[in-house]
């Protein structure tokens, strides 16, 4: 195992990370690409902060497993990393070119909290000392490339609360190629939030793959990812999806979808969508047409 201590510094929405110890010094003469790794968020309703402590990584690369250790923890309020935001774990990580197996996060459970109304409740992580947070999907290193993927770390999927005010984060992560990904993005017209949804209610977008019949969280045909309605302008953002085809389905109950329970969540409209590389798709959601 190769080990690297990585010093790493805040920025403003990302953190620049420099290493002391380069991958593949013992062999000047093996091939290298560069890796960037961010994290953003889709919102849970009911928390202002859900914050994780960030350690390290452990990345699998060929034959290599390679070892990385900040040299200070990072702390990232996931909940600040919505709408297209995302927060940098990577930056120029060199790897061996080729395939990486899995990618796992390491993170400080005793460190990571959620506060809600005002309150702070430690943050159970299972498995967190062992085997972290961790990304089975395989990705290619280019040689002289770079890589950037974005991880997608869906709290309305993740955040359980347990009896006595003890929330779990059991994690839903999606790794994107920045590469491929586009965005959703559109207004919830003035007339539909009003008509559909009464004080209390939490509006969300929620997005399906390919073209479905929208269902709730936990279901057999779940979303890939949701977001948050502003309630006053209407506004949505739905960031790193990858390109192809999509239903979209707006909601006033997002706030009682349980990723644990069937829940009966009415989606109040739906719409096929197109979402193309590197571009914003535009989507508005209106009162649907009066039936003659």
């Amino acid at each position: 195992m190769k080990h690297l201590n990585t010093p790493i510094y805040a920025g403003l929405l990302a953190s620049a990370l420099t290493t002391s110890l380069l991958i593949g010094c013992d062999n000047s003469e093996s091939p290298t690409g560069k890796l960037n790794l961010n994290i953003t968020d889709a919102a849970v309703d009911g928390a202002t902060e859900v914050v994780v402590e960030f350690t390290g990584a452990e990345i699998k690369a060929g034959s290599d497993t390679i070892d990385i250790d900040y040299a200070a923890p990072k702390q990232i309020d996931l909940l600040a990393l919505t709408g297209g935001i995302s927060d940098t774990i990577l930056e120029d990580q060199i790897l061996p070119a080729g395939q990486v197996e899995w990618i796992r996060l390491k993170v400080n459970e005793s460190n990571s909290y959620i506060t809600i109304n005002g309150e702070q409740y430690g943050l159970t992580i299972p498995s967190a000392s062992q085997s972290g947070l961790k990304l089975n999907r395989p990705i290619t290193i280019a040689e002289n490339g770079i890589a950037t993927f974005t991880i997608d770390f869906d709290l309305r999927k993740s955040v359980h609360e347990r009896s006595g005010n003890n929330y779990m984060l059991r994690p839903t992560l999606r790794l994107v190629d920045n590469a491929t990904d586009g965005t959703l993005s559109g207004t919830v017209d003035t007339s539909l939030l009003s008509a559909t949804c009464g004080d209390g209610d939490k509006a969300a977008i929620y997005v399906f793959e390919g073209n479905v019949t929208a269902d709730d969280i936990g279901s057999a045909v779940e979303p890939v990812t949701t977001a948050t309605v502003n309630l006053t302008t209407g506004a949505y953002t739905v960031a790193f999806l990858p390109f192809g085809s999509y239903t979209a389905a707006f909601t006033c109950d997002a706030g009682m979808d349980d990723p644990q329970t069937d829940d009966n969540v009415v989606f109040d409209v739906t719409t096929t969508v197109t979402v193309t590389a590197g571009q914003t798709t535009d989507q508005d959601f209106g009162l649907p047409a009066p039936q003659a």
